[in-house]
């Protein structure tokens, strides 16, 4: 009995804690996978943390399992956000690149505003922002999304011209960027949209032609209030919704042009709204009455054209009649091929029919001969032999030789294994040829330091001298070496007279070796802090032409280049300065060989925790944003001559960016931060405005830090605005010298 009891208690509580687990189990299947919680936090808290977003928060949130306001999940990974007309504020923050399973975003009619993130959600299928205040341009980002179908932008303020963008979107159906400010000509990717159905561009500032739009499969067009120009492809009148008002196009679709004639210059600006059936009879009526008015050909040109018809019957019909005389009086010629001219008309034999030749020359035009005797001429044997040699010349080139190409498998995010197969544009070298060059990698070859390994000079017999990064196999994992090959293929790639060339790479026994061009006048750091001659100081026009040049070679990475690249080693060590203190950034695209980089925190990369922004330092998250915050601190640098970090200073001032940034926008304050290197040589406007532009920068919310492009074109007005006289042959290297207080510093780079 005892015993009877005893199984059945145990029993029981094997039952109660199965049923327990399985209670549990669908919360814990409804846990959202964590870069999705970061991404939407980040939203929030980018939206000002509004209460509209109800079951929204910060910290220890399940947006799949609360059901937060506008989130669709499957299973743990968010799929879908709907937050239209919601009246949102705010920007859109700088993670949304970590959404890989979103496929719809909606945050239509809404207050949002500053420019599109550089980085969006790569899977999306529906991405509409209309009607929010919206400035900047499109960012590549859209470029990669092949799987986007709708993309409405409209009612914005979006501006400058349409990018090149599109080519990869072949399945777009619907594409709306109406309503704001776009400016240029359509760019040719347009007409890759091979499913595009439905296309807005009306209102904008839009100029050229529609030319890039024929052989698109549209339904509707609207391109009314813009600044195109020209005819209106005949094409596009099939088109069932066509609206064109408001351009400057010339008088209806354009005119079947005869042969090598142009449209005529004149021509009225009509209006025109083009839809369903009436609208497209009325295009035909257009059409028709091109072919009788002055739009058409002229009864001349007609006459000729009928003249020159009837030459080529008569011809046709002569060179018919030798024939038969040929064969009924010779014995046929193994060289004359059936329906050709006779042998004495090829051999040029035939007077006669030269001089019907000529008299035709004189009786027609030179366009309508051109067409007639071309085609004469085509029928003749010289000229089938001619084709046939030119075929055989065809068939025996060799194909052009294939570039290697590494084929790597990258797992995706979703769990899917995506093949990439990339050309290494870059020279491979041997582990003998580089043991060589650097003496077998001895001491005194080594050139510098770095988080994966140490660089070293290489001297090569042929003269020309590189540096080689000999990266420490200690520092890579296994996945890493793996996918070695593919991240030298997309270093190989970078090119930009600001960015430093990888030249080459070695594999060979287990070895891991990039080879880059020399730069020979060391890097930005050893030269503010440990330059030892004073005379050799950076001078104010040096320093601006060295944070220009980074801040392109940035700009390059993370708007240029498909994907971005994010540097997440933006240091002045890096910084590498040739003969003429032109600045070249180092290490771009090492970042895919350290392990973890995007969530963990790495003392490898960012140096030291003095050039690394606040989101790094904290949570580990590092975006284009983050690269922006150092290059802010490098511009520090520049300003002050003082290190991110110096523990030898008195505690209120070691952090460079928390002693300096109060004292940004003081005048009085910011005349006492500039290097004494300078000895006051600088324009005080000038220093104004950069100390300006690094406020901008080094912000410790990431979405109000500015992208590259917007740094550019500040530091590029800095220069513009700047007094300029002709250099000193003293100040030909970018090093300073005395100016009297009256002399403007020269700014022209």
């Amino acid at each position: 009995m005892a015993l009877t009891r005893f199984v059945l208690s145990l029993f029981l509580v094997e039952f109660v804690s199965f049923s327990l687990i399985f209670a549990a189990l669908p919360l814990a299947l409804a846990n959202t996978d964590p870069s999705d919680v970061q991404a939407l936090e980040v939203m929030y808290n980018a939206l000002n943390s509004p209460t509209q977003l109800t079951g929204w928060k910060i910290g220890g949130g399940d947006p799949c399992g609360e059901s937060w306001k506008g989130i669709t999940c499957e299973g743990s990974a968010v799929v879908s956000i709907e937050l239209s007309g919601l009246g949102l504020d705010g920007t859109l923050g700088y993670l949304l690149s970590d959404l890989m399973s979103l496929r719809k975003l909606d945050l239509s009619d809404n207050k949002i505003h500053d420019t599109i993130p550089y980085q969006l959600p790569p899977n999306l299928t529906s991405l509409n922002l209309a009607r929010n205040n919206l400035s900047g341009n499109l960012p590549y980002s859209v470029s990669a999304m092949v799987s986007l179908n709708y993309l409405n932008l409209s009612n914005n303020a979006l501006s400058q011209s349409i990018g090149d963008i599109f080519a990869s979107l072949s399945d777009l159906g619907t594409l709306d960027l109406s309503v704001n400010n776009f400016s240029g000509d359509l760019p040719p990717s347009v007409g890759s949209l091979s499913n595009l159905s439905s296309l807005f561009l009306q209102k904008n500032q839009l100029t050229g032609s529609l030319s890039v739009l024929v052989g698109l499969p549209l339904d509707i067009l609207n391109v009314a209030n813009n600044n195109f120009s020209g005819w209106i492809p005949r094409e596009l009148s099939s088109i069932h919704s066509f609206i064109y008002d408001g351009n400057s196009f010339e008088n209806g679709p354009s005119p079947i042009p005869p042969a090598s004639t142009s449209p005529p210059p004149n021509g009225s600006h009509n209006s025109h709204h083009h839809s369903g059936s009436g609208s497209h009879n009325k295009a035909q009526g257009s059409e028709n009455e091109n072919s009788d008015g002055h739009k058409g050909l002229a009864a001349g040109a007609v006459v000729g054209i009928i003249l020159g018809s009837v030459l080529v019957a008569v011809i046709l019909l002569l060179a018919l009649v030798f024939c038969i005389r040929k064969q009924k009086g010779k014995k046929k010629s193994a060289r004359t091929l059936s329906g050709s001219f006779p042998r004495g008309i090829n051999n040029g034999e035939s007077p006669f029919f030269l001089l019907f030749v000529s008299r035709y020359i004189l009786m027609v035009s030179p366009d309508q001969f051109s067409f007639s005797f071309g085609f004469i001429l085509a029928v003749t044997p010289p000229m089938q032999e001619q084709r046939v040699k030119s075929a055989a010349v065809i068939t025996d080139l060799k194909p052009l030789p294939v570039e290697n190409v590494a084929v790597e498998r990258v797992p995706v995010k979703s769990g899917s294994v995506k093949q990439m197969k990339s050309p290494i544009t870059s020279t491979s070298y041997t582990v003998a040829s580089l043991q060589s060059a650097t003496n077998s990698f001895s001491q005194e070859f080594i050139i510098g330091e770095g988080s994966l390994g140490r660089v070293y000079k290489a001297d090569f017999p042929n003269g020309k001298i590189m540096a080689v990064k000999k990266i420490d196999n200690s520092a890579l994992s296994l996945q890493e070496e793996d996918n070695f090959l593919e991240a030298v293929s997309n270093m190989s790639r970078l090119r930009h007279p600001n960015i430093v060339t990888l030249a080459g790479y070695c594999t060979e026994h287990g070895q891991r070796l990039l080879v880059y061009e020399y730069i020979g006048n060391g890097n930005l750091h050893d030269m503010l802090h440990f330059a030892e001659d004073s005379s050799k100081a950076l001078s104010w026009n040096a320093r601006v032409r060295i944070a220009l040049g980074t801040a392109r070679a940035l700009e390059y990475l993370h708007e240029v280049c498909l994907p971005s690249v994010v540097h997440r080693n933006f240091k002045s060590a890096n910084i590498l300065l040739d003969e003429e203190l032109n600045p070249h950034l180092s290490d771009c695209g090492l970042a895919a060989l350290t392990p973890n980089t995007e969530r963990q925190v790495s003392t490898q990369m960012v140096g030291s925790f003095g050039y690394s922004a606040p989101e790094f330092a904290l949570s580990g998250v590092y975006t284009v944003k983050s690269d922006v915050y150092s290059f802010g601190v490098v511009m520090l640098e520049l300003l002050t001559g003082r290190k991110p970090l110096d523990s030898s200073r008195v505690r209120s001032e070691q952090s460079l960016v928390r002693w300096a940034t109060p004292q940004l926008h003081d005048i009085d304050a910011l005349a006492k931060m500039v290097d004494p290197t300078l000895n006051g040589m600088y324009p005080a406007k000038s220093l104004s405005r950069f100390a300006d532009i690094i406020a901008l920068c080094v912000q410790p919310e990431p979405e109000f830090r500015p992208p590259m492009s917007e740094v550019v074109q500040a530091l590029v007005r800095l220069v513009q605005r700047a007094s300029v006289v002709k250099r000193r042959p003293s100040d030909e290297s970018g090093f300073g010298h005395k100016t009297p207080d009256h002399e403007a510093i020269d700014m022209s780079f």
